[in-house]
């Protein structure tokens, strides 16, 4: 506290002896003054509260102690708690509160802000400290101030990139070479139709949001999102050092991670405060570019080195995985439980972790499936648990946010195990890698839960001797690949023989859908990687990162053509399209219409023949490109459809009145691109004769002065003409020429 000169008294002081204004105190206030960043950060301001009588006050107080008071914030004394009250006996709606730390009042300020107390009455806390600062710096004056409305100004379309101008339903792509990053259509055979080009635009990587909404930079101070039709930045993070960003599924929030712990200046930060100080993830609010929330690194351990030293478990990412409608997002504390936070208040949901004995992984349904017999859709997620003693391992299916354990499935002799979702949260399938009892072999099976099916049936598919080294499943479809191999898994120089597995439903009555079966496998193939186009039905099938192999193959899982006998009650007809190789390939990507593959080789990973290659869905070479300091191509993201399923299948019933349509401007953008060719030439033929004119004139002016003949040839042509004579005898010359046709040689004894 301050401190007090309430024990001088009057008598003590002389007017005569000295003017209070020439008093210089300055060493008094620097040795008592407490400033409020160290004396006042324990406070809170509770405001919004409902307006009560001295008599309805202390059932006010109770109700909010019990909020302030929660586990996850901190103990307050019941005495601490201040609420003034007005002239007219009626408290004047807000309160003060002291924690016992800093950190406690921060933790209040963080959870219980806009907590609703009831239908009309909404919590708000903030810091003491942040309102006096916030006012002893102007902001908040004495007397109200009606605020000035700036005019209406429309802003750019975010969404501008749905509007193709030619009409061709082209997508966008970004090109990261060298300093410089672009901003392209794609032109099939073309060359890419340049929209914005900057140097230095990044330090890093560039980024697409999941809804192609906007383009990510990332720097040293922190991350730039860009936008609109002319590429200005719409959104600002300061974060500093950011390694990683990730979106939330409909770009609403996101998250950015740093290796280096945050460290608040003491000129202080522009966003962050000193609660993020030491943090290293930062959860933000797009829409305001506010954070949320912190959180430091977990330190998990992972036994120990060679030289005994604890060893760390490799960094997951993304760390914070979100649902599926962005309400909430969780994070794992590895072997213990999962913390599952709403959003947008970022608390930790029902105020504690979900407890789950040593749990490994965890994943959230990509989509929120109608499950059959529940009418409230609440999102899922999976997990799964390995032994521990005598309890075999456990994969479950949790509802969120009721926690309901939907479905569990227990395992046994378990190596490990791999959660992949099916896109629209049909499937689930779970890869368990099982060891034999001796533990000197290993065979993997795949437990596919069905989802949508009443009770969550699991169906096993047949067990694969081999190792899984990749699975993948069709997305909007029920078919999958998978990639085998006999040989150790890991960095070799030569590509390991590999097995590639195609499966899909039986064919069944009705809507329903079959068990599902092997199709076909293709041996002796070195494919490390499969990519399926967004839209199913095709896949690609390669070999990236390695330098030995460099293949890709394209197939069709429709294809139209006759079904071998064996196929017939399968949901699949499979065909190789076509094969292609790209040398060094690193990375391959549909782009969101299925359409085309971008395959390029980055420098990122090696400086070998850096560059692209365009492929169509069938497998055909449309472009192929070699650029120095290649680094990185993404695909522009395009958001859902807004059609309606009725409106979807009439357009695929009335599909060929649409493709004439297309068809006739193909058609015309290449007869467009002849005439483009043949007025081309003309003008440069023109150019020529030009020049041929102008060169001729300049000659004749030259001649004419030093008096010599323009055609000197055709002077002396006549000149020899002349000597010749009109009269002359023409003279005959004769030139024998001898050819050897053939020649043999005979030896003759």
């Amino acid at each position: 506290m301050a401190p007090s000169f309430d024990h001088l008294r009057d008598e003590d002081l002389d007017d005569d002896d000295f003017d209070v204004d020439d008093v210089d105190i300055s060493d008094l206030r620097e040795k008592y003054e407490v400033s409020l960043e160290s004396g006042y950060d324990t406070f809170v301001v509770l405001d919004g509260l409902p307006s009560v009588t001295e008599e309805q006050k202390p059932k006010l107080v109770k109700f909010l102690l019990k909020k302030l008071n929660a586990p996850s914030i901190g103990k307050a004394r019941e005495d601490s708690l201040v609420m003034p009250m007005g002239e007219d006996g009626q408290s004047l709606r807000f309160a003060f509160i002291e924690y016992s730390t800093a950190a406690e009042a921060a933790a209040a300020v963080r959870q219980l802000d806009l907590t609703p107390l009831d239908k009309k009455h909404t919590l708000r806390v903030n810091k003491l400290t942040d309102i006096d600062r916030y006012g002893r710096e102007g902001r908040i004056e004495e007397t109200y101030t009606p605020p000035k409305i700036e005019p209406f100004q429309e802003k750019e379309h975010l969404r501008w990139f749905m509007a193709d101008p030619t009409g061709r339903g082209r997508d966008q792509f970004v090109m990261y070479r060298g300093e410089s990053v672009g901003v392209f259509w794609n032109s099939e055979k073309d060359t890419p139709e340049n929209i914005v080009d900057r140097q230095h635009w990044t330090e890093t990587f560039v980024q697409w949001s999941p809804l192609g909404t906007y383009l990510t930079s990332v720097h040293a101070q922190g991350v730039q999102l860009w936008g609109g039709a002319s590429w200005s930045r719409q959104r600002r993070f300061a974060h500093p050092f950011v390694n990683l960003v990730a979106f939330s599924p409909n770009e609403k929030y996101m998250v950015t991670w740093s290796n280096r712990p945050i460290s608040i200046p003491d000129e202080g930060h522009p966003s962050l405060s000193l609660d993020d100080d030491g943090k290293n993830y930062i959860i933000w609010d797009l829409e305001t570019s506010k954070p949320l929330r912190s959180f430091a690194q977990l330190d998990t351990p992972a036994g120990v080195d060679e030289n005994g030293q604890p060893k760390r478990a490799k960094l997951p990412w993304p760390a914070f995985k979100w649902s599926a409608d962005d309400k909430y997002v969780a994070r794992l504390n590895p072997g213990a439980s999962i913390s599952v936070y709403e959003l947008p208040r970022m608390n930790l949901m029902d105020k504690t972790a979900i407890k789950i004995e040593g749990v490994v992984d965890f994943d959230w349904a990509p989509a929120t499936p109608a499950r059959e017999g529940i009418k409230t859709y609440e999102q899922l997620l999976c997990f799964w648990t390995p032994e521990i003693g005598s309890n075999p391992a456990k994969v479950g299916l949790m509802s969120i946010p009721s926690k309901e354990v939907v479905r569990t499935l227990n395992l046994f002799s378990v190596s490990d195990a791999k959660l992949h979702w099916q896109s629209d949260a049909a499937y689930l399938c779970v890869k368990v890698d099982r060891h034999s009892k001796s533990k000197k072999s290993q065979a993997t099976t795949l437990e596919i839960f069905r989802v949508k099916e009443k009770g969550v049936p699991v169906e096993v598919v047949d067990t694969i001797k081999d190792t899984v080294i990749n699975f993948a499943w069709e997305p909007k479809g029920d078919r999958f690949v998978v990639i085998t191999t006999t040989e150790p898994v890991g960095a070799t120089a030569v590509p390991p023989k590999t097995s590639v597995a195609f499966f899909c439903p039986e064919k069944a009555k009705g809507n329903a859908i079959g068990n599902f079966k092997h199709l076909r496998t293709l041996d002796k193939k070195n494919s490390n990687a499969i990519y399926w186009s967004p839209k199913g039905r095709f896949v690609v099938v390669a070999t990236v990162a390695n330098t030995q192999s460099s293949d890709l193959d394209f197939y069709d899982l429709d294809f139209e053509g006759e079904k071998p006998e064996s196929d017939k009650d399968l949901t699949a007809n499979l065909q190789l399209m076509n094969t292609a190789d790209h040398y060094g390939v690193t990375d391959i990507e549909w782009d969101p219409s299925g359409r085309f593959v971008a395959t390029w080789a980055s420098v990122w990973k090696h400086a070998m023949e850096n560059g692209y290659h365009l492929y169509d869905f069938k497998g055909e070479q449309l472009r192929e490109e070699a650029i120095e300091k290649f680094k990185q191509w993404q695909w522009r993201p395009r958001p859902a459809t807004l059609l309606t399923k009725e409106e979807q299948k009439t357009i695929r019933r009335n599909l060929r009145e649409y493709s004439r349509v297309f068809d006739q401007m193909d058609a015309e953008r290449i007869n467009s691109a002849d005439v483009a060719v043949v007025e081309e030439r003309r003008r440069l033929l023109d150019e020529w004769y030009a020049w041929r004119h102008q060169v001729e004139e300049e000659l004749a002016e030259e001649c004419e002065i030093i008096q010599r003949p323009v055609d000197l040839v055709a002077e002396l042509l006549k000149a020899k003409t002349a000597d010749i004579g009109p009269n002359a005898e023409e003279q005959i010359i004769e030139e024998i020429m001898e050819e050897v046709l053939e020649e043999t040689e005979e030896i003759v004894n």
